[in-house]
């Protein structure tokens, strides 16, 4: 038969001459090339539908009080404005490359800073990189150290790109869920994050000679549960399970100076023998309220981070050098004023912690019962009351209840928020659909703006 795509062509249109043939032939080159190749790399098979996505262009379409997706709607500290202001006008040289790893300063007062923190002695030329964003850190890491066929541990309720970074690098997702271990009612208060909690044997379950890497993130999102849910006590179950199995924990920690009600976040990696085997990843934009400033950092022991260089140097190679300098600069000022009322790490979770507490109160007047976050910028909120009251809403058989919800809530009551289902795995997904996600890091005329939007859907609901 036909050596290749060109000889079936030429056989095709062979009783064709001239300008016509060669046209023809051409065509026909292009959809024979186009069937014998597979466009889209198989790594993404099953990751090309995104629900931020889809829930963004609903939520732009209507005119709607948007508190689904997680960022402050207020300026970040003055400081920090100052710093960026510093790096774009002063040293010119900061228009230009630095360091492939991290611009030196940055580098170093992270390993000051953080070295202090986990009680460890960190090298800033061997045991940090600084990333794009800890979305970044997440990518260069999941591709670093995640082999085809390895096993990732994933816990449940997870931020949603977990899975498919373990899939685009050929691993496997193994996923275990945090559960009530209550009825939110059966105490007559709401529902807490501490109330959901793992169960040991579980976990212990999920390990097998296949698992390589285990994710763990606190304060989680979305559910906001802090160092009360992981405590002391689950963080060494944990640590043990890695100890026993040679497991790397990856510890997304982005929301670590945003706890709660006077509670203090825990590192894994500050756990004895657990440096060693934790990769710590910390995002400046939720540090310091500049999401849009896109730097992030891992920390962790050579022997790890040595693989995260290779890819980092192979891919984005470099990371803005101002952002770094305006971030070196923040951070040498909290270092000052760390632990003392001047600190932005101490002002920030109680201002945020009062925009928490106004959206729960707000929620719970129209009926929606919050699950109380211990950190993040998030809660989640219980819809089952009104799942038993429209069961019937249009979608609801086809898809998780709580997806039918948000998308009637966007464009009937003009509130905006994300289905928790998205943030579990496909066979869990109709067990958690009687939740939906709320951002509460927001400015105090956008909380108002959806006082109003509630105490008209409260009107709506009066007999």
């Amino acid at each position: 038969m036909f050596r290749n795509a060109a000889a079936i062509c030429l056989h095709l249109v062979g009783p064709l001459q001239g300008k016509k043939a060669g046209a023809s032939a051409a065509q026909c080159l292009h959809q024979t090339l186009t069937m014998a190749k597979r466009l889209p790399a198989r790594r993404l098979d099953g990751i090309d539908h995104n629900p931020w996505v889809e829930y963004s262009r609903l939520a732009a379409e209507y005119d709607v009080v948007n508190l689904g997706q997680g960022f402050p709607d207020f300026p970040p500290p003055d400081f920090a404005v100052e710093a960026f202001q510093q790096a774009v006008s002063g040293d010119f040289m900061l228009n230009q490359y630095t360091k492939a790893f991290g611009y030196p300063p940055l580098t170093k007062i992270l390993a000051s800073f953080f070295g202090k923190l986990l009680g460890q002695e960190i090298d800033p030329l061997t045991n940090v990189l600084v990333t794009v964003g800890a979305y970044g850190a997440l990518f260069t890491t999941f591709q670093a150290l995640v082999d085809e066929g390895d096993e990732v541990i994933i816990i449940e309720p997870f931020f949603d790109c977990y899975e498919p970074m373990t899939l685009m690098a050929g691993g496997r997702p193994v996923f275990v869920s945090l559960r009530p271990v209550r009825s939110p009612a059966e105490d007559g208060k709401l529902e807490n994050s501490s109330n959901w909690r793992l169960d040991p044997e579980e976990l212990a379950s999920k390990f097998s000679p296949r698992t390589k890497v285990l994710i763990l993130n606190t304060p989680n999102n979305p559910l906001g549960k802090g160092p009360q849910v992981y405590s002391r006590a689950e963080l060494e179950l944990v640590a043990g399970l890695c100890q026993q199995h040679d497991v790397v924990c990856v510890t997304d920690e982005v929301y670590q100076w945003l706890v709660f009600d006077g509670h203090q976040h825990i590192s894994i990696a500050s756990l004895p023998g657990m440096w060693e085997r934790t990769l710590t990843i910390g995002s400046a934009g939720k540090t310091f309220s500049t999401t849009g400033w896109k730097v992030g950092w891992v920390l962790g022991p050579d022997h790890l981070m040595k693989h995260l260089r290779t890819v980092h140097q192979n891919s984005i190679y470099h990371c803005p050098t101002q952002a770094q300098a305006a971030v070196a600069l923040n951070f040498e000022r909290e270092q000052q004023h760390f632990g003392q009322p001047s600190s932005y790490f101490v002002q920030l979770p109680r201002t945020i912690q009062h925009c928490r507490d106004h959206m729960i109160r707000s929620l719970q007047s129209v009926g929606l019962r919050p699950v109380v976050p211990q950190g993040s910028y998030f809660l989640v909120t219980d819809i089952s009351d009104f799942k038993k009251r429209m069961p019937n809403l249009p979608g609801a058989g086809d898809e998780p209840y709580d997806r039918c919800f948000v998308k009637w809530m966007i464009k009937n009551k003009g509130l905006a928020a994300i289905p928790v289902s998205v943030f579990f795995s496909a066979p869990q997904q109709k067990n958690f659909d009687h939740y939906i996600r709320f951002c509460f890091v927001k400015d105090e005329a956008t909380l108002q703006a959806m006082d109003r939007r509630l105490q008209k859907w409260k009107e709506d609901l009066r007999p």
